[in-house]
């Protein structure tokens, strides 16, 4: 068990999904917020729960080029399909998923989150044509009477994929460790899987009630106690064991601090803007003007649609301050969709 650069601890190698989902490179397409199955645990948020929406990383998606354009501007060079459950409308994931691969090429990475209750040899081998690695999330740990057919569901894929691009995907609960070792080692004994993620419980919206009640939160309110140093416990017991699989322990540090800022600093940056170490973007604007500051500014602004400002070329942006005819702002924002601004500045 080693410990990464990323704060996740792993044993073996990341699943290729993860190799770029690390460094920025993935999209996160969200496919329906519907699900097969109500997990008391769920972190999935109020907004995306039970919604027919599709969503790009932060973006609505009306069709498939808001898609294209959110893969284009963040850089990406996968996609990860989640929801929700994507099997629930299965027709609208392999639609998505081959247009994909058409529009991107065989390169174009994709892997796929499915909760294993909808599950069945048909559509496995429908999935198989078009994403690259699929993730099975075993329904056991909300009723363990689903340990078996979770086991059984998850030994179709290898059928249609090679064992390197299969593996379960399982949050951390420190109360639940032997039972989670347990199943572990029967999917690797049974060469079912090549890859097992573990990740690090956090609290949300649709499972506060449930993670009040039954655990306690480190300092800083979001990461269940204890959900790291079970998952620590598990690399080490599956180290004993010389099962061979490969392990990885996303943690929320690992999300939050380093995938999430690796994908900000691949955004495309707007015009005239400034790209920060941390993936941010710097810009100065003017928030309130006419028809006839659009014509006088042109040569030395762009007019900013999506936020109705002007922003300024800021090699002349001192120039205009002291003129004084109009408010300009210096504007710190992430450079996702939704723009979110973390400071904004009056200069004059």
């Amino acid at each position: 068990m080693k410990k990464t650069k990323y704060a996740n601890y792993v044993i073996g190698e990341l699943p290729e999904g993860c190799k770029r989902c690390i460094i920025g490179k993935k999209t996160v397409l969200f496919i329906t917020g519907k699900c097969s199955r109500k997990c008391v645990y769920c972190p999935l948020s109020e907004l995306r729960w039970n919604t027919e929406q599709v969503y790009a990383n932060e973006k609505p998606c009306k069709n498939f080029k808001d898609l294209i354009d959110e893969i284009k501007k963040s850089n990406s060079n996968s996609c990860s399909i989640t929801g929700g459950d994507p099997l629930i409308d299965l027709n609208k994931t392999l639609n998505y998923a081959k247009k994909l691969k058409e529009h991107f090429g065989k390169k174009f990475h994709i892997h796929i989150y499915l909760s294993t209750t909808l599950v069945n040899e048909r559509k496995i081998k429908k999935l198989a044509k078009f994403v690259d690695e699929i993730r099975f999330h075993p329904e056991f740990l909300s009723n363990p009477s689903k340990f078996d057919e979770d086991l059984r569901k998850i030994s179709i894929a290898k059928k249609y994929y090679k064992l390197n691009n299969i593996g379960i995907e399982m949050p951390i609960f420190p109360n639940k460790k032997e039972l989670m070792l347990e199943f572990i080692k029967q999917a690797v004994n049974d060469d079912d899987i090549g890859f097992v993620n573990l990740n690090e419980l956090e609290i949300g919206d649709t499972n506060f009630s449930f993670i009040i009640k039954n655990y306690k939160l480190n300092l800083g309110g979001y990461t269940i106690k204890g959900s790291i140093k079970t998952g620590k416990w598990l690399l080490k017991q599956i180290e004993k064991l010389k099962l061979k699989v490969n392990v990885n322990i996303c943690t929320a540090e690992t999300k939050n601090w380093h995938q999430y800022q690796n994908r900000l600093k691949n955004y495309k940056k707007i015009k005239y803007s400034k790209k920060t170490k941390d993936g941010t973007i710097i810009y100065f604007a003017i928030k309130d003007f006419s028809k006839k500051d659009i014509l006088k500014l042109n040569k030395v602004s762009y007019l900013d649609k999506q936020k109705n400002q002007i922003i300024l070329n800021p090699r002349h942006v001192r120039q205009l301050t002291l003129t004084n005819k109009h408010k300009i702002y210096r504007i710190e924002e992430y450079p996702t969709f939704d723009r979110e601004e973390i400071q904004v500045e009056r200069l004059n």
